[in-house]
């Protein structure tokens, strides 16, 4: 007697996620679009303390519920997860109180302004058992994630020289406007509105960039730079006064030395980031101007001929779609508070070397 084929059961479909955005300046457009673009995923919430914004931003993306607060959010809405992406000042508040919600938090870079609030970020993350993720937006190249495979691999040896930049051009051009008559320039360069100047908007991402693949840094010395921009350095209600330049002189944990630097000030460079890693028994590098979906590898039998090859990697998932597969599975990815935490620790080295005028062990 022969049986009838038997059905393969059906796929389980993931759970829907129901995101709230909080803030919706710049950044917020990229967020939303990413999010939309995720199956299983729903825009349900935007919060901003200008109502006029909000409405706006809720209409190009078609999101049915406009706060003014977080408060008046968690009291409105029914949704499972947070993107924050509000001025630096804000993240570590905003995100506990969505921590202790239950909700799952994206936060905008940086993580805090500080390493002990970071710190206290990572323990209610913790404690409220959820998904937690910072938006280092430059995991998402493909070049970075296969160069940490290589360099992790020990396919260029044990690492010796490390040389990683991001460069800028918007206080020398007008390359992305001009930054003199739009506050969501000039609020970047005022530690009042809560800036960090250049190393805690920018310098956050390439201290990941040479990290993620290198290793933790043990020591570094640093010099932080404030060039005079206006009369009285002052624009309005801006008072000038956050780094606009930042370079570093580290010692890895695993013995290498390097170099990192950031900066506002490089004409010819709209957003440029380069990393070289030397190691003993070849070097990778990554130029953003170059690709950001292959790198350049120097080893083998290429490394006695100073040859490089180019290599073509395949795209890998974006931080939103990690964080979304990560609240369906429960499976935390990567980066996480605990990842952004040590880069503050990074940043508050930085400050402390700079005004101190000494190297500092991390």
């Amino acid at each position: 007697m022969s049986s009838l084929p038997r059905k393969k059961p059906k796929a389980k479909a993931a759970p829907l996620v129901r995101v709230a955005i909080i803030g919706t300046g710049g950044m917020a457009n990229q967020h939303a679009k990413r999010y939309k673009e995720i199956p299983g995923c729903q825009l349900v919430a935007c919060v901003d303390v200008s109502r006029e914004r909000a409405e706006k931003f809720a209409a190009d993306y078609g999101i049915p519920a406009v706060f003014e607060s977080v408060d008046a959010l968690l009291d409105g809405a029914l949704f499972d997860a947070v993107s924050i992406v509000t001025p630096d000042g804000f993240h570590a508040a905003q995100s506990i109180q969505c921590l202790k919600a239950g909700k799952h938090v994206l936060c905008e870079k940086p993580l805090a302004l500080s390493h002990a609030d970071a710190k206290k970020m990572v323990a209610a993350a913790k404690k409220a058992g959820v998904i937690n993720m910072v938006n280092l937006s430059y995991r998402d190249w493909p070049a970075l994630q296969a160069v940490a495979s290589v360099v992790q691999a020990g396919a260029i040896g044990e690492v010796r020289h490390v040389e990683a930049n991001y460069l800028q051009s918007w206080l020398a051009s007008k390359i992305w406007g001009d930054w003199r008559t739009t506050p969501a320039w000039l609020w970047r360069l005022s530690s009042k509105h809560g800036s960090r100047g250049v190393l805690g908007d920018v310098g956050v991402h390439i201290v990941d960039f040479a990290t993620f693949p290198a290793g933790p840094i043990k020591s570094l010395y640093c010099k932080l730079k404030t060039f005079p921009k206006a009369p009285g350095n002052r624009i309005g209600e801006y008072v000038l006064d956050a780094n606009d330049s930042a370079v570093m002189t580290v010692e890895f944990a695993n013995g290498a030395l390097g170099t990192i630097h950031t900066t506002r000030w490089s004409g010819g460079h709209a957003n440029r980031l380069f990393l070289k890693i030397s190691g003993t028994l070849g070097t990778v590098e990554i130029d953003s101007e170059r690709s950001t979906t292959s790198y350049k590898f120097c080893a083998g039998q290429d490394l006695d001929k100073a040859q490089w090859i180019t290599v073509d990697v395949d795209p890998t998932p974006n931080n939103y779609t990690r964080f979304i597969t990560s609240i369906q599975t429960g499976v935390q990815d990567q980066p996480d508070f605990a990842r952004g935490a040590t880069i503050q620790k990074v940043l508050d080295a930085c400050i402390t070397s700079d005004t101190k005028g000494l190297p500092v062990k991390i």
